[in-house]
């Protein structure tokens, strides 16, 4: 089948890519010269494992091709949206531009019986403006909501083989033509037993924002837990391995420590909130609002941490930040803790050097004031204070007796409770992280 990706960022990329491992022919369509560039040396513009091979893969079959022309989506029967919708600037809300603009250059390349599926994580409503908006233009093509639901670090994983399918469609023979159609799209996953749900616009469209608002009340639990540990002498890890036992909670996600960051959580939450309110049931979602609360107080927690084990100052103190990434195999430093840890201690007079195996050109184009080491070992260099602050595997793995050689003073804050703490004070460290005593 020829399918249209509307938009090559993360979603787009990983999506084209992997609709063309699956035998589709497949064309990628996005503004950015740069990006399609990149995209058509089969080079992918972000750090994902597996994509750049996947990219490789696909451009040698020919069924893959990038271009910035919009007329060149012509004669595909699908169509995916996948663009950014990001917070809009000072207010909780999504910015649709994308979407919109997206929409827009598609609506004059519409052939009668194209589906229009979008993948955009948007507030409740608009696939529904969307639909007014194709039927206006081409009567006999529909729209689909399909919601994404990647994970950074796994993305093809979870686009070659999903935890499930969901289909928001409209009513009608319509509705059935595009899932008959996407069914066709979907084949290998589908014929693998993967879980199908189907239903109407506003529930696909609720399924990604509700999904991200459970996991993110799920991680800030936790961490408020580790604020009562503290608290108490108790020790959260301990407590997050006993209640996870019970299979109604799960061990998943009870990890306490810096927070969640990234692209989706955070501004999912956010503008699943300001829908709310536009809809007049924002009291239904209002223990959200504490939910970004607690994940906030995580990153003023661990600057406080990192000060206590300086004997109460942080001013004139160098700091090895391990992290700037907002979780590890990834490049992204959108909202990072990490990144937000290291600019509080640098504003309150540390000398902040940060390291990362993937995201230092990202993190030195956004925090340019930040200084930065290609390894933590350079990092560490005389440091009187490390802090782990995003858990790539280098770092979890770290000898703590080879690691002390390095620094000028041996205290670590583990800001993701991974390290062994019996390992490191035994090796000659002060050893502090949240919720542990």
């Amino acid at each position: 089948m020829r399918i249209s990706v509307i938009g090559c960022g993360y979603l787009g990329a990983v999506h084209a890519a992997c609709m063309a491992q699956l035998g589709h022919d497949v064309v990628g369509l996005d503004v950015d010269e740069a990006k399609i560039a990149r995209l058509t040396r089969a080079e992918a513009p972000f750090f994902e494992p597996g994509l750049p091979e996947l990219l490789q893969e696909s451009m040698a079959t020919g069924r893959l091709r990038f271009t910035s022309d919009p007329a060149e989506v012509a004669g595909a029967r699908v169509h995916f949206v996948c663009v950014g919708t990001p917070q809009k600037r000072g207010e909780h809300a999504a910015d649709l531009r994308y979407v919109e603009a997206a929409v827009q250059a598609l609506l004059p390349h519409l052939a009668p019986g194209d589906v229009v599926v979008g993948k955009s994580t948007v507030p409740v409503g608009t696939a529904e403006v969307i639909a007014e908006q194709v039927a206006a233009v081409q009567p006999e093509a529909t729209v689909v909501w399909n919601p994404e639901f990647l994970r950074e670090g796994f993305a093809v994983q979870d686009t070659l083989h999903p935890d499930r399918i969901v289909y928001g469609l409209p009513p009608g023979p319509a509705g059935e033509r595009a899932r008959a159609l996407l069914d066709e799209v979907y084949a290998t996953p589908l014929a693998d037993g993967t879980p199908q749900v189907v239903t109407d616009y506003a529930t696909a469209q609720l399924v990604k924002v509700a999904a991200n608002s459970f996991l993110a009340t799920k991680i800030s639990f936790i961490n408020a837990m580790a604020e009562l540990c503290e608290a108490t002498g108790a020790d959260v890890t301990q407590l997050a391995d006993a209640i996870g036992h019970d299979e109604r909670i799960g061990r998943r996600f009870l990890n306490a420590g810096l927070g969640f960051g990234g692209g989706c959580l955070p501004k999912d939450i956010r503008a699943f909130m300001a829908r709310a309110g536009e809809l007049g049931v924002d009291q239904a979602l209002s223990f959200l609002r504490e939910v970004d609360s607690i994940n906030m107080r995580r990153r003023v927690r661990m600057v406080d941490l990192a000060r206590e084990v300086c004997q109460g100052s942080i001013v004139g103190r160098r700091v090895a930040v391990l992290g700037a990434a907002f979780k590890p195999d990834s490049d992204d430093i959108r909202d990072s803790p990490a990144l937000s840890v290291a600019a509080q201690m640098g504003l309150q007079g540390a000398t902040v050097v940060v390291t990362d195996p993937q995201a230092l050109e990202n993190a030195e184009r956004v925090w340019p004031d930040l200084t930065y080491a290609a390894t933590a070992y350079e990092a560490a260099k005389d440091a009187d204070v490390v802090v782990l602050a995003t858990e790539w595997k280098q770092y979890r793995e770290l000898d703590p007796v080879e690691f002390g050689a390095v620094v000028a003073g041996k205290r670590i804050v583990d800001g993701r409770n991974v390290l062994d703490p019996a390992q490191w004070r035994a090796a000659g460290w002060v050893y502090r992280a949240l919720g542990r005593p």
